[in-house]
């Protein structure tokens, strides 16, 4: 299981969808599919909807949906339109296959922390974070003055609660996701050189 994290428009999808193109029998769980209702979302003391905490996200389907591709990689990859690898067969097959899991609060969920084997931890500095929300359209509009009045301090906070909970955050994740990749690819055959630019 491989997980990637960070900032609110920091690059997380955009890599994700990146991988998944490069690497064969992988399969994607994006932690945004997982909100709830907007009806459920809480006002804080901040004025502001409550899109970043866990509690506005079913943590729980969650990580059943990450157990059920621990269970059988190869039936999840094919009920969710992904190609597997020739001759891969359920419930159990002898070729590698990968999950990778996106979001902004993975490392803040114990019981989902507890299925990670590798991760990666994205980041941009504010004023460029700040830049590339602006350009976002969301369902549900950022209300004025959101970023600054509640998403970057929510963004802020839970990074300081995995900091203090061992996560490192501060790694050249480039440099890693190329190793890391390379290294799988390399006991699977792939190759993925040039098939996605870090």
């Amino acid at each position: 299981l491989n997980f990637l994290i960070g900032v609110t428009n920091g690059g997380k999808t955009t890599l994700t969808n990146r991988i998944i193109k490069a690497l064969p029998n992988c399969c994607v769980i994006h932690q945004d599919d997982f909100f709830k209702p907007q009806d459920q979302i809480e006002v804080g003391e901040d004025g502001f909807k409550q899109w970043d905490v866990l509690d506005s996200l079913d943590m729980e389907a969650m990580v059943s949906t990450v157990r059920a591709w621990m269970e059988n990689p190869v039936k999840f990859a094919r009920s969710h339109g992904v190609n597997v690898t020739p001759g891969s067969k359920e419930p159990a097959s002898k070729d590698t296959h990968i999950l990778v899991i996106e979001g902004f609060l993975l490392y803040n969920y114990k019981p989902l922390v507890e299925l990670f084997d590798i991760r990666y931890y994205l980041a941009v500095p504010y004023e460029e974070c700040k830049r590339r929300r602006s350009t976002r359209n969301y369902t549900v509009p950022d209300p004025p003055g959101l970023f600054d009045g509640h998403v970057w301090p929510m963004y802020l906070k839970h990074r300081k609660e995995m900091e203090d909970d061992g996560v490192d955050v501060g790694k050249s994740l480039q440099i890693r996701i190329l190793r890391d990749c390379t290294l799988d690819c390399k006991e699977t055959g792939s190759l993925i050189e040039g098939k996605f630019n870090l």
